[in-house]
């Protein structure tokens, strides 16, 4: 009987305003309108992410190859995706004319390097396709999503900038088909991305960030060690460095060279774990047949990826929320602790 695993689901009220004028009499008066709506704060997840050190001239195909096998993995789950954000346009529901926006997105284009453009077309380079990025989502709390941002293209990057790429299935769909299904959609969407590191395992997404939401979700965070909630982004610069344990760890060059192979990666480790050597000097450390979230109340301490936290240690990012030490020092201690849940 494949595994069940714990719901997961915060609700919440979100407020927004929006503006608008209305005659009265001869003049136009200023009008300000509140809106009150309920939606998922926050849901349980399976989430698969790869960081690729690599511009966006060199992974269109890569790319192409991810998303389409993510959609045939989809396929049967009507409405799964709706809405989808694509460069310079903003969210639309996702039909006929944002596939041909987003499929335009990865034809392959010949290179422009930012620092070509003149200072005052720089702030049109990304409508050029210097800043190429597209998010596919679903209603809101379905757990389906996809999304890639390619890093800008600098003769010289920087050498923590990195393009990433995601995708979300929602927990019932890992029970629906099971793990290995899961599985098999990981590495095929890792098949042609030259990857620095990667994962895939239980996470959380989130609407608003982690530390705005600690109250909401601190019993189910500090039990269940299994969920992530560092959902990184190519803002945050992520390199060659290891974004935390997870079910699923893909490696590449220069974390597993450093490591001495997978051969060496393997003979450090003595729990149940997988390492699979990939192509281009690249390996996927699996730790059991299914991702697991843990129960601290059970007893359930997750020791496989305690293992390879501690043989990872050096590679690891560093803790990420390092300004709530000013903005507040109890919220910084805690999340500190769970970031280093796998550690102490």
């Amino acid at each position: 009987m494949p595994p069940s695993y714990p719901r997961i689901r915060i609700q919440g009220t979100l407020r927004s305003e929006s503006y608008g004028f209305e005659r009265v009499g001869e003049e136009l008066v200023k009008q300000v309108r509140e809106h009150v709506y309920e939606r998922v704060l926050a849901r349980d997840v399976v989430r698969i992410i790869f960081f690729i050190p690599q511009d966006h001239h060199h992974l269109t195909a890569g790319v192409t190859h991810a998303l389409d096998s993510y959609l045939r993995a989809i396929e049967g789950h009507p409405g799964a995706l709706s809405d989808y954000t694509c460069c310079w346009w903003q969210s639309f529901k996702l039909e006929e004319t944002g596939w041909e926006r987003i499929r335009e997105t990865l034809e392959p284009k010949e290179p422009r390097f930012f620092e070509d453009y003149e200072p005052d077309d720089a702030r049109f380079a990304e409508k050029d396709g210097a800043d190429p990025y597209f998010t596919l989502s679903g209603e809101q709390g379905n757990g389906y999503s996809f999304s890639y941002h390619a890093r800008l293209p600098w003769r010289e990057p920087h050498p923590r900038s990195v393009s990433v790429l995601s995708a979300t299935l929602p927990t019932e769909y890992l029970e629906e088909h099971g793990a290995h299904h899961v599985r098999e959609l990981a590495m095929d969407m890792a098949s042609r991305l030259p990857f620095a590191t990667g994962h895939a395992g239980l996470a959380l997404r989130l609407w608003h960030r982690i530390y705005d939401q600690l109250d909401r979700l601190r019993t189910e965070l500090f039990r269940h060690p299994g969920f992530d909630v560092r959902e990184a982004s190519h803002f945050d610069g992520m390199g060659t460095r290891v974004d935390g344990i997870h079910w699923m760890n893909f490696l590449g060059p220069p974390v597993l060279s450093q490591l001495g192979g997978a051969a060496g990666l393997r003979a450090r480790l003595h729990s149940p774990t997988t390492v699979q050597e990939l192509e281009g000097e690249r390996a996927v450390v699996t730790l059991g047949e299914a991702p697991e979230a843990g129960d601290l109340d059970q007893g359930q301490t997750l020791p496989a990826y305690r293992e390879l936290a501690r043989v990872l240690e050096p590679y690891l990012e560093p803790f990420p929320w390092g300004f709530l030490e000013r903005k507040s020092p109890s919220v910084e201690e805690e999340l500190r602790r769970w970031w280093r849940r796998f550690l102490d």
